[in-house]
Order: structure tokens, then sequence, then C-alpha cells
């Protein structure tokens, strides 16, 4: 396949990351200036078609569209799920609380009004006003709210801030906080689409699958379908991080073999994010949900990391593991007690203490026990990490340590503004 450069988008929003795109823009396009404003929006992407829930359904199960947050869930699915009818909220996720992700804080920067055109498609084809919008960061926030200040269709959209970490970005942690209840899941068996913000039905999902929404409104089923792989058609923002030839957000269409987008570098590849999965390296692997999950390596939040050689690899899954067992909800046993316990082990292993089994054990018993999926993610970055690394590992046991300092190319704690 015969792809064209990287290429900056430069915006005025803030300096980190760069944005890039490898081939045509969708969710990006017209932003190589900076944000756009509404004209400048409209002149980009035009008003997208107007369609009735079963509509929507169609158009969204034609393009295979899924969610584009952790879980890929088929957003026909999930649409077909949500009763019609002026109870109904639509929910847009744009917390963000993973400090390795900026895809979406990304999108609603530079691209704010094609968040809004899909949450406000998804609303009437719903037949519903009531939207919010939760925003983690200053720099979205006043981007979206200005926003609405040039449209004439935002009276029914609410944008609130939503600063609650990574647990608490969770949808139906966002959910209950957005009901002015705590930022905490409610258990795994709770669905927004039965109940939700102010336990009305809910169609809830993240910032980019809105976008993506918005640009198969504007440019149709077949458009939209024109690239990408056939499994999953369409682009895909990632963000790049660590030993990459070009760090920061990057939107490519679906299919290109992973090696294209990283780079064939050898070193371990953690896909996914904080709750993804390590991998030796790209492999033969290709960019499409379904492909990757088949892999055992889902795409999950579209971070992909590759360490630098001068940082400490070990040294850098202690540190996401400690700042892991740090994000817990503090509401059940596996993540107050056993999030701790695994961060300490593999400190430990870090310092040429042989804990393996220890380490085995402990990431054996965490995942599905949980109210929600952070200990069964920090269990499987964990695992995956010392599955990946082996060499690494053993020059920590021969030698108490590998050498080189741990240089934080995992960001943990604040997040970039």
């Amino acid at each position: 396949m015969t792809t064209t450069p990287l290429r900056g988008a430069g915006t005025h929003v803030d300096t980190w990351p760069p944005v890039w795109v490898l081939g045509a823009a969708h969710v990006l396009a017209g932003t190589s200036g900076g944000r756009l404003d509404l004209s400048a929006h409209r002149e980009t992407h035009g008003l997208p078609r107007r369609r009735d829930r079963d509509e929507l359904v169609r158009d969204a199960q034609a393009v295979r569209l899924v969610g584009r947050g952790g879980a890929a869930f088929p957003v026909a699915t999930k649409l077909a799920g949500v009763p019609v009818g002026s109870r109904t909220h639509v929910l847009v996720n744009g917390s963000e609380g993973e400090p390795a992700s900026h895809k979406d804080r990304t999108l609603m920067r530079l691209a704010p009004h094609l968040v809004l055109d899909g949450a406000l498609a998804v609303a009437r084809a719903l037949e519903t006003r009531r939207v919010t919008v939760a925003v983690g960061d200053a720099a979205s926030y006043w981007s979206l709210r200005n926003a609405l200040d040039e449209r004439p269709d935002g009276d029914g959209v609410r944008v609130a801030s939503h600063r609650h970490g990574f647990v608490g970005g969770e949808i139906r942690a966002v959910a209950r906080a957005m009901s002015g209840d705590v930022a905490r899941p409610p258990g795994r068996r709770v669905l927004p689409t039965v109940h939700g913000v102010d336990g009305r039905p809910t169609f809830a999902s993240n910032v980019e699958t809105f976008a993506q929404l918005a640009v198969l409104l504007g440019r149709g089923v077949d458009a939209f379908a024109s690239v990408g792989d056939p499994d999953e058609p369409g682009t895909t923002l990632l963000t790049l991080i660590g030993d990459v030839d070009h760090p920061g957000v990057v939107e490519v269409p679906t299919g290109l073999p992973l090696s294209a987008v990283v780079g064939e570098r050898v070193g371990p590849l953690l896909v996914g994010g904080y709750h993804g999965t390590w991998i030796a390296g790209p492999g033969d692997l290709v960019l499409s949900r379904p492909a990757l999950r088949t892999a055992g390596a889902p795409l999950n939040a579209g971070v992909l990391a590759r360490l630098p050689h001068d940082t400490c690899a070990l040294g850098e899954v202690a540190a996401v593991s400690r700042w892991l067992a740090g994000e817990s909800a503090a509401q059940c046993g596996p993540c107050f007690f056993g999030l701790p316990s695994m961060a300490d082990s593999v400190g430990r292993l870090c310092a040429g203490e042989d804990v393996r089994s220890d380490i085995a054990r402990r990431v054996g018993l965490l995942p599905g026990r949980g109210a929600c999926a952070h200990p069964d993610g920090s269990a499987a970055f964990v695992r995956s990490a010392l599955a990946a690394m082996p060499d690494e590992v053993d020059a920590h046991l021969r030698n108490r340590g590998c050498g080189r300092p741990v240089r934080r190319a995992l960001p943990v704690g604040v997040r970039a503004a």
C-alpha cells in the first residue's frame, strides 16, 4: 500500500503533542492551521445528514463502526439498545484520564464542532435534547464552550468539567459524576444504556466515536468506507510515544501494517495503553481493532508505545504499576489490596529479587473480581510486560538492576493540561 508522508498539523492551542496525518485526513481534516471555528468547520465537513435511529444504526452497521474508547463495542448495537425519547441522554466522555493518551483532547481542541455534530446527530436520532460532554482539561473545556457559543443548535448541550483520574474516567463512573454522585464505577452489571446520567437510558461513548459518527454522516457510507481495512473501514486516531519516528497524535487509515506506524525497530511494544498489552514487536500485525483483538493485543485507547533503549524498561513498568495502584477507586478488594501488592512485587523484581511466581499468582487473582475493569487491565499490563521482556528481567535478576535510569518515557502522575 502506498501512503503519503506524515505531515505536521500545527496548532495554536498548545505545542504538545505534535499532530500528524498518514494518508488522507478525515476527523483531522482542515486542522493543519489550528482550531476550526464553525465557518471553517462547515466549509471542511459540511452539514451532517439527518438520520433517525434506525437509519443511523444501519449506517453505523454498514461501516462496522466500533467505539474508539477501551471496549471497541459496535456502535450500531449500542444505538439499537437505547430507547428513543426525551428521557434518553447522550453522554460524550472527554475525560481521557490516561496520561499516555492525547487523541480525544486533540479533537476537542482542534475540531470541537465535529465532536458536537456527532453528539447532536445522535441526540436527534434518539429524539432527545439531553446532551452532556464531560471534559477533563481546561483547554478542551473552553474550546467546546466557545464552539457552543458559535452554534445555533447547542442549547441542550452541557459541557461539564470532570477531573476524576483514571478510574473516574470509566464511562459508568462519568455517568455517575454527571448525575451529581461520586465518580466511581457502580459495578459491571450496570449499563449506561439502561441506567446512565440521572438514572436515564444513556448512549455514551468517547469523543472520537462521536467525531467518527459526524464524518460518517457528512461523507456518507461509501466515502467513509473508501479507505481502511474491510473489517474496520475508515481511519483511527492514535497516540504514539517513546521510540517511534513521529511521536504525537496521528490519524491513520486502518489496515496498515503496524510496523508502518511505529517503525520496524526491535523492542517491546505497548498496544492499547495502561490497560493494554505488551508484545515483542509489531511483526506482521495490522492496525485494525478486530485483527489486534484476535492477536490478543486490543487497541483499547489507541496508545502505541515503544521504550527508548536508554531507559530501564522494567523500571518504567514498575512506575506505571504504582500509578495504576494509586488510581484505584478503593471500593473493592482486588483494587484496594491487589494492585498495591502487585506493584510492590514488580518493584522488588526491578531491584533484583526473584518474585516472578509471586507476581504470576497476584495477576492471576485480579481479573474478573473487581467492580470495574481496572484490576483486569492493570494485571494484563504487568503480565504481558514480563512476558515480552525476558532479557530485561534476566538482567535485573543477574545484576540486581540493568544500570539504566528510569527516564519516565511512559508518563504518569499529573497529566499535561
